[in-house]
């Protein structure tokens, strides 16, 4: 699987029912058998709500978790096993930031350098200040962390997780709390580490932020893994439909039915079918021809966010 920057197989992990010191047979299932798949060189959205399992699959590929059924590969080497050999190669941020609030943010990223074994002490000081410059935090470097805003900390993280080459990034909510500007910051920042060539796996709730950066998508419920695969395909994955409005809905919806179109809904002025091959031109002469009001028609194509509520059985934030 070289040509995986991720992997798993039954990636599984469950936790001890509640009031047990211990994990026993039976214990609350947080990741449930999870088939990852993400090609080297994309940005891979990993969508699902709060809760379905997204932050403890990223804790078992880190190694930072114990996966209790399955293997995951990172770069094509075996975690936890390989951790010592692949994760100098990997960056990532889980679970928000952690730094010294009373040091600058130069101050803070020379001590993360510091505890890197792999990284040579002689070239410090040119690694910190590209990593900032990358993450547009040049000017602010001398700042203490305390007065940084959350959408600078965050930039701050990823600078961290560039300190040094690597070939895969992962980021676990990088635009959790952040408001619209310090969203479109990160999500810029996204692009550009791909446009690199770096695989960049990136957790989210948020619709918008995963739509607009994505090339591939992985969907979460309750710790099993929906859907996966390019974002052209999910958009596939559900049909068009049509849209007719009238007053005498019922009788609609019966020519829709002769029609062959499958799945009519009735609202309180209208009734939608997913259209198939059907011509929206013979639709309206259908109806037309039952003496069936018509005050409009139309053909609609689900929304990214119907479709994933359609996979998940929930909503998600779809703010920017």
């Amino acid at each position: 699987m070289s040509d995986l920057a991720i992997a798993s197989s039954g990636l599984t992990k469950r936790f001890p029912s509640p009031g047990l010191t211990k994990w026993v047979r039976g214990g609350q299932l947080a990741v449930d058998h999870v088939d990852l798949a993400v090609p080297r060189g994309s940005v891979y959205g990993f969508l699902g709500p709060n809760g379905s399992g997204k932050t403890t699959t990223i804790r078992m590929l880190l190694g930072l978790a114990h996966a209790t059924g399955g293997t995951a590969e990172l770069l094509g080497v075996p975690m936890p096993q390989g951790a010592t050999t692949v994760l100098s190669r990997v960056g990532s941020l889980v679970e928000g930031p952690a730094f010294y609030p009373y040091l600058s943010g130069w101050d803070n990223l020379a001590r993360y350098d510091a505890a890197d074994r792999t990284a040579t002490a002689g070239t410090a000081r040119a690694r910190i200040g590209e990593a900032l410059e990358r993450v547009g935090l040049t000017a602010a470097a001398r700042k203490r962390y305390r007065n940084y805003s959350l959408g600078m900390k965050q930039r701050l993280a990823i600078a961290a997780a560039l300190l040094a080459p690597r070939d895969l990034i992962i980021l676990d909510e990088p635009t959790n709390g952040l408001d619209p500007q310090g969203t479109r910051e990160v999500r810029s920042l996204v692009r550009q580490i791909a446009a690199d060539g770096i695989t960049v796996f990136v957790s989210s709730h948020l619709l918008a932020e995963v739509e607009q950066v994505s090339t591939h998508v992985g969907v979460m419920r309750l710790g099993k893994l929906v859907f996966q695969g390019e974002l052209a395909e999910l958009r596939r994955t559900a049909a068009p439909r049509v849209v007719v409005r009238t007053g005498d809905v019922a009788a609609a919806a019966e020519v829709l039915a002769k029609l062959g179109l499958a799945a009519p809904v009735e609202g309180d002025d209208l009734v939608t079918a997913e259209i198939g091959s059907t011509a929206p031109e013979k639709i309206t002469a259908e109806l037309v021809h039952a003496g069936v009001g018509v005050r409009g028609l139309t053909v609609e194509a689900p929304s990214l966010e119907d479709l994933f509520v359609g996979l998940t059985g929930e909503g998600f934030d779809v703010e920017n």
